[in-house]
């Protein structure tokens, strides 16, 4: 897939920080609210389309930690899915791009790590708390 396939968000201030942050190789974008980004890339599970998704920075070691919060709501965010169905993804941490393989923690994992995000983004204690489900986090290796 090449740049062409990439389809923006639909939501503005989304796709307005995906381009900021990647013509800027995260110079402007990479600090957001006191926290720092990075950009996921999926591939559409419906469209096939590159899908890009600026996302919390939580790394463990040499792995990133993806929070599928969606602010607390009561269905997954679209990215998620995205890469359920397929697991290769991207993620651009500032000038780096690491092409990576995604899979949801188990709950041991997520026990284990869900303290690391919950310190780059304290609010995702609060979203865990609002919703009945739960929030998948995901381990990119």
């Amino acid at each position: 897939m090449t740049d062409t396939d990439y389809a923006p968000s639909p939501q503005a201030f989304v796709a307005d920080h995906v381009a900021r942050y990647l013509a800027s190789s995260g110079g402007d974008g990479f600090e957001f609210e006191g926290a720092q980004c990075v950009i996921l890339t999926t591939v559409g599970r419906k469209t096939g389309s590159l899908r890009r998704t600026p996302l919390i920075r939580v790394t463990d070691g040499d792995r990133y930690l993806l929070v599928a919060s969606r602010g607390g709501a009561p269905t997954h965010p679209m990215w998620y899915h995205n890469l359920v169905d397929n697991p290769e993804v991207t993620i651009q941490d500032r000038d780096m791009v690491h092409k990576l393989r995604a899979r949801t923690a188990t709950p041991d994992e997520k026990a284990a790590l869900w303290h690391l995000a919950v310190e780059q983004w304290p609010d995702y204690a609060e979203y865990q708390a609002r919703t009945d489900r739960d929030i998948p986090l995901v381990i990119c290796e």
